[in-house]
């Protein structure tokens, strides 16, 4: 074996070298007496030898050599600091983010009319230039390329009402900044839409269904809500997804009639029709999630599944239908702003049903809070107000009968925050449950 690595070295550039110089020094030493030159020249052999077995050694060894693994760090952001998974992302403020948001409203042709702010005259743009800063990490801004990286030949839904249609257009606005996106389907009242990113093999969707239940509009109108029955338009496709943004909304609050077990059980804000009792928005909603929750977890299927919460309006002296209107062009800071009474009662009802597991909610499941409810509270300005048109107040000589939209997100807008929020969220489940497995 001494004889093979000897050889291995000798047949080496650096082997044949060091050899040569070696011998050289040893050539030098030719004034000694002969006796004590055949013992020089015999010491100088085993040197030679030892040493070059020394470093074939060495040089084999270093060729096996693996450098150690390093754990998967956490996603950092562009100033360094890292989103830990045990922050909580919902709780924080809104900062100054002279960068602005990731696409305009000219680079993106994707936005609905309605929300298209700038186009429609709106003349303050302050509101571009926040990000939301949790209170004890950095969120990590948003990069699209990254994300379809990560999702390629994956499917995204969002499931829901306009807020969730809302929602799929800024993320779709911030990703055809890398990839334009082709639309492959629509329905006839183009609420459901489809889209493909085509070099990505990545699908996202948007599926209208602002009860999550099925429903019918009776002929006066009444809206007949089936309590035990979720809507098979989006169950029906749940197979076929990865991921899931699903939620509720302000349609709860609509006179609605209560179907359970074949059979009317109430109703709300029904006032007294036909003797029903009127049992509250809460108890349709309360049904509705725990429904919902139950389909998730029972399902063979699982996709990672985001239930965003209920999102305030910031309607002032009024109603959408009475007046009410959004002017503010700042964000309220932590504690300014206090929700409505609404809100709070479908907020508590969410937080009933999806806490209800205690802390490892989440991780041992499937589904998972989108808790978006804190953040938007804060944004008052980020509302289309009266322009949801162009030049909405021209020819117009009371601007108060020019109807405002104070739900709805302009675009770009703080809406685009979401996004951040929710891809952090579904790195977190994964940073987490590796925690928990080690």
């Amino acid at each position: 074996m001494e004889q093979q690595l000897t050889l291995l070295l000798l047949d080496s550039p650096e082997g044949a070298k060091y050899v040569e110089e070696t011998l050289e020094v040893a050539s030098s030493s030719s004034s000694v007496p002969s006796s004590t030159d055949h013992r020089h020249r015999t010491f100088v052999k085993f040197f030679v030898y030892f040493s070059l077995v020394a470093l074939a050694y060495y040089f084999i060894i270093s060729s096996f050599a693996v450098s150690p693994i390093s754990p998967t760090l956490p996603q950092q952001s562009s100033s360094g600091n890292v989103s830990s998974a045990k922050c909580d992302l919902f709780t924080g403020d809104w900062v100054p983010d002279p960068s602005g948001p990731l696409y305009t409203n000219v680079s993106c042709h994707h936005i609905q009319d309605f929300q298209n702010c700038l186009l429609n005259g709106r003349p303050d743009v302050n509101y571009l230039f926040w990000r939301w800063k949790p209170r004890d990490c950095d969120l990590p801004r948003f990069s699209p390329s990254q994300f379809l990286d990560s999702v390629k030949n994956k499917w995204w839904a969002f499931i829901g009402d306009s807020i969730a249609r809302n929602h799929v257009q800024s993320l779709i606005c911030i990703l055809s900044q890398v990839e334009e996106v082709e639309e492959i389907y629509h329905d006839k009242e183009f609420r459901s839409k489809i889209w493909r990113f085509p070099s990505h093999n990545f699908t996202l969707s948007v599926i209208w269904s602002p009860f999550l239940l099925k429903s019918e509009t009776s002929s006066n109108s009444d809206i007949q809500l089936y309590l035990d029955q979720l809507d098979h338009k989006w169950t029906v496709q749940y197979s076929k997804f990865d991921y899931v943004v699903i939620s509720g909304g302000k349609w709860f609050l609509k006179t609605t009639i209560f179907h359970e077990n074949n059979s009317v059980t109430g109703c709300h804000y029904c006032q007294g029709r036909n003797n029903l009792t009127d049992l509250g928005y809460d108890y349709s909603y309360r049904k509705t999630l725990n429904l919902l929750r139950d389909f998730v977890l029972n399902s063979n299927h699982k996709p990672l599944v985001l239930f965003r919460t209920t999102t305030p309006d910031h309607f002032e002296n009024g109603e959408w239908n009475t007046g009410g209107y959004c002017n503010r062009t700042m964000p309220f800071k932590e504690g300014q702003a206090k929700m409505k009474t609404v809100d709070d009662v479908m907020r508590d009802v969410e937080l009933e049903v999806f806490q209800k597991f205690g802390k490892g909610f989440g991780l041992g499941s499937n589904i998972r809070l989108l808790d978006t409810t804190g953040m938007s509270l804060l944004r008052p300005d980020g509302h289309p107000g009266p322009y949801r048109h162009p030049n909405p107040f021209a020819g117009v000589k009371n601007k108060s009968h020019v109807q405002n939209d104070c739900l709805h997100w302009c675009l770009p807008g703080p809406i685009d925050s979401w996004n951040d929020v929710m891809v952090e969220t579904t790195l977190n489940r994964e940073r987490e449950l590796y925690d928990l497995t080690g």
